[in-house]
C-alpha cells in the first residue's frame, strides 16, 4: 500500500469514527463508514441508522455503499475503498461483493457476527465470483473503546 493510499485511509477512518460517535450518541451501535474512490476521495459514508429510521438494512456500510453508488453514477464500486469502524456482518459482506468494492479496512474484529475473517470470511471466500483484499485492525482500540462505552452505558 503507498503513502498516499494510506494517508487517505487514515483520514477516512478518522472519519469513520466520528460518525460512529455520531451513531453511538443517537442511539445506535456507534458504526461509521467512509468509501474511498479511485482516488482517495471520499465518495460516500453512512453510519448506523437501524433505531432512527426502524430499518434492519440501515447498518453504515450500507448507507456508505449507497451513497458511493449515487456519486459515482453506477452500482459498481470496483476500485474502491470501504473504510469501517467495525468488520462487516454477512449481510454487509455480500452487499460489498455486490458493488464490487476491492477492498475493505476495518477497525475492531466482530467475533459475534464478522464476515471478513473472523466469525467468516465471505469477502475472501473462494466459492464466491468475487473477492475483496481484506486489512484488518486499523484503529481497533479506538474503534472498540466506541463499542464498549456504548454498550457499557445500555447495561
Amino acid at each position: 500500500m503507498s503513502a498516499a493510499d494510506r494517508t487517505a485511509i487514515d483520514e477516512a477512518m478518522s472519519r469513520a469514527l466520528a460518525l460512529a460517535a455520531d451513531a453511538g450518541a443517537a442511539g445506535d451501535v456507534p458504526v461509521g463508514a467512509v468509501v474511498l474512490d479511485e482516488s482517495g476521495s471520499i465518495a460516500g459514508e453512512g453510519r448506523n441508522l437501524r433505531e432512527q429510521t426502524h430499518d434492519p438494512t440501515a447498518h453504515a456500510e450500507i448507507l456508505a455503499l449507497r451513497a458511493a453508488a449515487e456519486s459515482a453514477g453506477s452500482w459498481n464500486l470496483e476500485g474502491h475503498t470501504l473504510v469501517v469502524t467495525l468488520e462487516p456482518c454477512v449481510m454487509c459482506a455480500g452487499a460489498i461483493l455486490q458493488a464490487r468494492v476491492g477492498r475493505v479496512v476495518f477497525g475492531a474484529w466482530d467475533d459475534k457476527a464478522g464476515a471478513a475473517g473472523s466469525m467468516y470470511d465471505v469477502l475472501r471466500d473462494r466459492r464466491l465470483p468475487y473477492r475483496a483484499e481484506v486489512i484488518g485492525g486499523v484503529e481497533a482500540d479506538a474503534a472498540t473503546a466506541l463499542l464498549r462505552a456504548f454498550f457499557e452505558r445500555r447495561r
